[in-house]
């Protein structure tokens, strides 16, 4: 504790010298080994007679096994050109998310002795040190020792690779923050929050919103309004997918977080640590949200495919202006708010509910654990990867790669440049990340922006930051020179409702943000029975949870409720939620402790 305690100290200072001085939509899915064969990879020349200059000679396909991603298969597009002129390699992206979720294809990899090349998933509840002890994972040590940029985090390396239990560095967490703890991470929007078609809602006489059962008649009436997307499809309020459940339904985890409750194991934990429920209490904010999907599944507001999609058939009907409400800025917005919606004063804007306070992540000093980077003791060129993690911690690195959902800038040159001083976006950057997608310039490789972005899913570091060169934040929208583009008649109206310029001023000024101080702390791991009863647990609670939402009353609600309770207590649930309790009061006194250092510095 002395040794974590000294480290946060440490870098807390760090992050106040810093301070004062600064102002694929492709459809390919690859069997469960996610593997490519070098003739595959290569076309008619296998990868090992494919050479290239400098100091990467042979060509190499890298399979990066990623938690984050959803996408699996070969990286394509522009940034996989980058990838290949700067490290004469290409990405091979085997992704659980895509091949069934859950932790099956980790262990079936894992088993085999070679989880990947280079390997993004979460250190926290043991993983890190398994795949120490399993011999997964390298020690970088030696392979970084001539890094230029990841080094400058190495308190919170420090901290991360506490918890292997065995010296070395074996993983990088991502996130890594020079801001303080309390400062909300995500820029001017949060990760969360009710963003709703703003045109729709217009049409529906922007009716108040006191709690969240008032969305239902909202929705509704929005629904009414604007009954057909842009391409004459049946509008919904809501559209689900499985893809990313764990613990819980992920769907039905979102709106507790507009009441400031986020997900730790099978509690959810106020972000002040003021209450901590179990998600199967009868009164939990989860059997509350699954309450409000029934009754607006009931009133034909859930979408019917919500069962068999995923994530990238979603994000199309997004596009079409076919759903109504989106829990994440980063979706709605990003689907929908091109230049030209906007203009014609459509897409998806910040609603307020009454009762609201929404849960924020603070900037994380020793970034996160439950999302890192390692290297794979079957990689085939080990320097050559420590050199493409140092370079996506760079400023370079992180602008081009983490535009999936973080909202980066992308290439200096292409999508933005400098000039007066301030970065703007240049005319194909508008085209890109404000209007969704553009015609890559030959020289890129052509093809289209959206379809070549990293598919890593990958922040290194917290966008929020201040990009050295430029004294800007790496997120584009942070800029003054892309605020003063918010003038758009969805914007102006927007702004005049709500009488603020931006979400978070609007959040801020009417007290409705709740702050989790970054401590990046991480669970300790769980024994083998409580995770072998948890995995049996989270199975059937997720799959009780689908079934309430699409009951065919409130009678068969009620008793599919007591079922997944009575199912779950019989597995144990009661042994695992007390194991996940007592991690979250811990995680609490980890955010307390350093807002303790932040104060004393």
């Amino acid at each position: 504790m002395k040794k974590r305690l000294l480290s946060v100290f440490l870098c807390v200072v760090m992050a106040a010298a810093v301070l004062t001085g600064c102002g694929g939509s492709k459809e390919q899915v690859l069997s469960s080994s996610g593997g490519k064969t070098a003739d595959e990879s290569t076309g008619d020349k296998p990868s090992s007679e494919v050479e290239g200059t400098g100091r990467y000679e042979k060509f190499i396909t890298v399979d990066v096994f990623d938690s984050q991603a959803n996408y699996q298969g070969i990286q394509s597009g522009w940034f996989a050109k980058v990838v290949k002129d700067k490290f004469n390699m290409e990405l091979n992206i085997i992704a659980p998310n895509v091949a069934g979720g859950g932790d099956t294809l980790f262990q079936t990899r894992s088993t085999a002795g070679d989880l990947g090349d280079l390997i993004i998933t979460g250190a926290n509840n043991g993983r890190l040190q398994d795949l120490v002890k399993a011999g997964l994972v390298v020690d970088m040590t030696d392979l970084l020792k001539e890094a230029e940029y990841v080094t400058q985090y190495q308190n919170a390396i420090e901290v991360t690779n506490d918890l292997a239990e065995e010296d070395g560095i074996w993983a990088i967490p991502s996130e890594v923050s020079l801001k303080p703890a309390d400062t909300p991470s995500e820029g001017l929007d949060l990760t969360f929050g009710p963003y709703v078609r703003w045109d729709a809602y217009k049409a529906a006489g922007y009716p108040e919103i006191a709690t969240l059962e008032d969305l239902l008649p909202v929705l509704k009436a929005m629904q009414e309004a604007v009954p057909a997307s842009d391409s004459g499809k049946p509008t919904y309020a809501f559209s689900f997918f499985k893809d990313w459940d764990g613990n819980m339904m992920n769907n039905a985890k979102q709106p507790t977080c507009l009441y400031g409750y986020d997900e730790l194991g099978f509690v959810l934990a106020k972000a002040d640590g003021s209450d901590y429920q179990s998600i199967l209490d009868s009164d939990s904010m989860y059997i509350r949200v699954l309450k409000l999907y029934f009754e607006a599944n009931q009133m034909g507001l859930v979408d019917p495919e919500s069962t068999t999609q995923n994530y990238d058939t979603l994000f199309a009907k997004y596009q079409d202006g076919q759903i109504l409400y989106s829990p994440w800025p980063w979706l709605g917005q990003s689907a929908y708010n091109t230049t030209g919606n906007k203009d014609a004063g459509k897409g998806f804007m910040l609603a307020s509910i009454d009762d609201m306070k929404i849960f924020s992540y603070g900037s994380c000093p020793n970034g996160t654990a439950s999302n890192t980077i390692s290297i794979g003791t079957k990689a085939e060129d080990p320097q050559r990867l420590a050199d493409f993690i140092d370079w996506l911690y760079s400023p370079e690195g992180i602008c081009m790669s983490a535009q999936q959902t973080a909202g980066t800038c992308g290439p200096e040159g292409l999508t933005w440049e400098m000039k007066d001083g301030e970065p703007v976006l240049t005319d194909f950057g508008k085209q890109a990340l404000l209007d969704g997608d553009a015609q890559m310039p030959e020289e890129w490789g052509g093809g289209s922006w959206k379809d070549g972005i990293s598919a890593l899913n990958y922040k290194a570091v917290s966008l929020i930051d201040v990009h050295p060169e430029t004294g800007f934040s790496y997120a584009y929208s942070l800029w003054d020179s892309v605020l003063k583009m918010n003038e758009t008649p969805l914007d102006n109206d927007w702004q005049e409702n709500m009488r603020a310029s931006t979400t978070l001023e609007y959040l801020e000024k009417n007290n409705k943000i709740m702050v989790a101080p970054g401590s990046g702390y991480a669970a300790p791991q769980e024994t083998s029975d409580i995770a072998t009863i948890r995995s049996q647990c989270k199975a059937s609670i997720v799959e009780y949870s689908w079934k309430m939402i699409f009951a065919g009353d409130e009678t068969e609600f009620n008793k599919l409720l007591k079922d997944m309770q009575n199912t779950a207590e019989g597995l144990g649930y009661a042994d695992v939620l007390a194991v996940d309790m007592q991690n979250a009061k811990d995680q609490n006194t980890a955010r307390e402790e350093i807002l303790k250092i932040s104060a004393a510095n």
